[in-house]
């Protein structure tokens, strides 16, 4: 008895799936009776339980046996359809060439045809776009786009468009215009003007240049207008109402015009010259100033001197010539060898101050074209430099140094010419009033002499 105890207590430790029932059952059994046959209806149940899962297991398995068999049919299906496309392909591809012959065939000298609405179609495109007609009628090149890609025969209707793009064209080109357009201003702002195409050729407006952007279907401005000469032709024909007026217009399309306002001005080309051409700027303004001055002082001192020789009896200090005749008459009683070196030194003081500056302008006239072929020596440093660092693939990195050799070249040229003119013009005004005071002298000698005879 006490074995089969121990053998049922070791059975119920094992029996782990119905632990907590069969603890409870145990606890209420009275005897081991009872607790036989509790363990006969657990394991009855656990029996149960256990041929539920495996039927369960079981039925799982043939679930998945017939999944994977209908896989496997659907990919034995797929692939023999794969087969089939794959036999019918070939045999399209093979059906389709001998269509495309045929259709070939069929057009005879209308693929010619199509080949040069296509060709006239793609070379009309780039014309008709940038065309400053398309400013006045925009979006014609599309049709010609279409016509240009198409890849089957043109219609009549596209025919027809291809041949009233054209034909506006050439009826365009020789007409001038006003129409209304919206500008696009340099500040970004837009604003509604009545703009003149001339032809093909050129847009104006308020007396200005305006160009067609065709990349962004715009009329602008341009960057910078060009001379004054010319924007005055342009005033002048949108003034006219009735006749004929002349106009510079650009005969490649605003491709010339676009060069020109490229072209430096004057006062871009000046400041190209660099410091040197700063310093033959102020030696031709210092120069200028020496010679103003100088002027002034000898024309006034000219005046006085006139009006001196209009009175000789009463000599006055405030001109030269007055000033040596007060020499005269302080030495009158002296004999003529005496007087007339009296008289020489006096004219000997005041000949410096009568020429004073002008050796400088003649300084500054000789500066001018040294400092200029410093300037050259200069920028021809950097040009070389430039090459030496670069080559001579890019011209544009040298054209700044040769453009600094050449304008300081030209100014100081520039300004010596006006310098060497005005110093010989002071020069000679200097010149004539020593002289006035040479005579003067002389003659003053002679007759003292001849008093004294």
């Amino acid at each position: 008895m006490k074995h089969f105890v121990k053998s049922a207590l070791i059975a119920v430790a094992l029996t782990l799936s119905t632990g907590a029932a069969f603890s409870a059952s145990a606890q209420q059994a009275q005897s081991l009776d009872q607790l036989l046959e509790l363990v006969k209806q657990n394991r009855a149940a656990s029996q149960k339980i256990n041929a539920e899962r495996e039927a369960e297991f079981t039925r799982a398995t043939a679930n998945q046996q017939a999944l994977l068999n209908r896989a496997q049919k659907q990919l034995s299906d797929e692939q023999a359809r794969g087969r089939r496309l794959q036999t019918q392909f070939a045999e399209n591809e093979i059906a389709l060439a001998n269509k495309e012959q045929e259709l070939e065939n069929a057009k005879g000298t209308l693929g010619e045809i199509f080949g040069v609405i296509r060709g006239a179609a793609s070379d009309s495109i780039g014309r008709i776009a940038t065309s400053i007609v398309s400013s006045q009628y925009p979006g014609r090149e599309k049709v010609l786009e279409s016509l240009a890609e198409a890849q089957e025969l043109p219609t009549i209707a596209e025919l027809e468009d291809l041949w009233i793009a054209l034909l506006t064209e050439m009826r365009e080109s020789g007409r001038v215009v006003t129409f209304p357009a919206t500008v696009t201003l340099l500040d970004g702002s837009s604003e509604q003007r009545d703009v003149t195409r001339i032809g093909v050729f050129n847009l104006i407006a308020g007396g200005e240049y305006f160009r067609f952007n065709d990349t962004a279907n715009e009329i602008q401005p341009l960057g910078r207008q060009p001379e004054g000469f010319v924007l005055s032709t342009v005033e002048a024909f949108e003034s006219t109402e009735s006749g004929y007026e002349g106009l510079y217009i650009d005969p490649a399309r605003g491709q010339i015009l676009g060069l020109a306002t490229q072209k430096a001005t004057l006062e871009e080309r000046y400041h190209q010259g660099g410091t040197v051409g700063y310093v033959i700027t102020v030696a031709l303004i210092v120069g200028f100033l020496i010679a103003l001055y100088k002027l002034v002082t000898l024309s006034i001192e000219g005046t006085k001197m006139r009006a001196q020789l209009k009175n000789t009896a009463n000599p006055s200090s405030g001109n030269a010539l007055g000033r040596i005749l007060k020499v005269y008459q302080e030495n009158q009683n002296a004999d003529v060898e005496n007087l007339e070196l009296k008289l020489d030194e006096a004219i000997l003081r005041e000949t410096p101050r009568i020429d004073a500056g002008v050796n400088i302008i003649k300084i500054l006239a000789a500066i001018a074209p040294l400092l200029g072929l410093l300037g050259t020596v200069v920028g021809m440093i950097g040009t070389f430099q430039s090459i030496t660092l670069f080559g001579t693939g890019d011209p544009k990195i040298m054209a700044g140094d040769i453009s600094m050799a050449l304008v300081t070249t030209a100014l100081g040229l520039i300004a010596a010419l006006p310098l060497i003119l005005i110093h010989a013009v002071v020069a000679g005004r200097a010149k004539s009033i020593v002289h006035v005071l040479d005579e003067q002298a002389a003659g003053i000698v002679a007759a003292h002499a001849e008093k004294k005879g």
